[in-house]
């Protein structure tokens, strides 16, 4: 491809974008971050986008921290982007053994995100934590995406979404996604369940990295023994997880720790209530739009959503926020911009 001539007023761009995801584990959100940026860019005309293809291009833009990643980091001639998915804190509760490798892993990020021309910090919190661990590149705050379109739900959409996943039409299902791992208070999700054994409990997520998970057998051992209102998913694939939403009346993720939680705008982009576990990540992304609680007020809010319809139906409003701020149609623009800036 023959770009024109390079202007501030008019820029065409290749870009190459980088992802060990495509070709690794699978089922958790930096997959699915990185596949919602690369489908907006790539409606976007004069943008030419190739994922994990080496050649030449005008910006390189990783999501993962690999080996691959690595290579591409060091030896491509382009501008290099990363969007730093990952920082230390969102590694503990995660991987097995985390806390007694986590010295040396602040040492590779804080080296590895410095090789880059620009990062990209999914929100402010985790900029701050960016600058924190001796991140010197600028960084900008890009907040992860979705076409949330594609989350629609009608009550006809629910319906057919109940009757595929064989959950009754009267039931009041209260869903939420992410990898079953200590971080996402999984267990806290499975002790309200049982709390509220009227309401029909699905955990959307598994242990994609199996064995490397986090306490993977105290996991394993929580799913195995839930109550009968809990349904735990496994590791799905991504355009499956849309069932599970749209059969959904509430979502709630117990998480205490996020570097963004883009489950939470799939969630509102449903149409869904949310309610977060009161935690500081949030607060410039969703405090202000969701219901955000603490493990003594989870269940009465949850049992209020089903019992107040005039409570249930503000708090959907309030999520629909969400999902128009954290649009990928606009928000890829902004993506645009940074590229172009890069450049000049």
């Amino acid at each position: 491809m023959v770009f024109p001539e390079r202007t501030k007023e008019n820029v065409a761009l290749k870009v190459s974008v980088v992802s060990e995801s495509e070709f690794t584990v699978q089922g958790h959100g930096v997959h699915t971050a990185y596949v919602e940026l690369t489908n907006a860019l790539k409606k976007i005309d004069g943008i030419e986008v190739v994922v994990n293809q080496t050649g030449p291009a005008d910006i390189t833009h990783l999501h993962t921290v690999g080996f691959y990643s690595l290579r591409r980091l060091l030896f491509d001639k382009s501008k290099k982007v990363v969007s730093a998915h990952i920082v230390p804190a969102s590694l503990v509760g995660s991987l097995v053994g985390a806390s007694l490798w986590l010295p040396l892993a602040k040492l590779y990020l804080r080296w590895f995100y410095n090789r880059a021309d620009m990062l990209f910090a999914v929100s402010d919190e985790t900029k701050r934590e960016l600058e924190q661990l001796g991140v010197k590149k600028p960084i900008e705050v890009v907040y992860n995406m979705i076409d949330t379109s594609w989350y629609t739900t009608t009550d006809a959409d629910k319906e057919r979404a109940r009757e595929l996943l064989g959950i009754k039409s009267d039931a009041w299902v209260v869903v939420g996604a992410g990898q079953v791992q200590p971080r996402k208070r999984v267990d806290d999700f499975v002790r309200v369940a049982g709390e509220l054994s009227d309401q029909q409990f699905v955990w959307v997520g598994g242990m994609p990295f199996g064995r490397l998970a986090a306490d993977n057998k105290q996991m394993q051992s929580l799913m195995d023994n839930a109550p009968k209102n809990v349904r735990f998913t496994g590791v799905i694939k991504h355009e499956e997880v849309k069932a599970y939403y749209q059969a959904a009346d509430v979502f709630w993720l117990p998480s205490e720790q996020e570097t963004f939680g883009l489950v939470v705008v799939e969630a509102a982009a449903a149409n869904l209530p949310v309610v977060l576990r009161n935690i500081p990540d949030y607060k410039e992304t969703f405090a202000n739009d969701v219901l955000l609680v603490n493990e003594e007020t989870v269940t009465d809010t949850l049992q209020m959503l089903r019992d107040d319809s005039k409570f249930y139906s503000a708090s959907r409003a309030r999520a629909k926020v969400i999902a128009e701020r954290y649009d990928s149609t606009a928000n890829a623009s902004k993506v645009i911009d940074i590229y172009k800036q890069l450049l000049v």
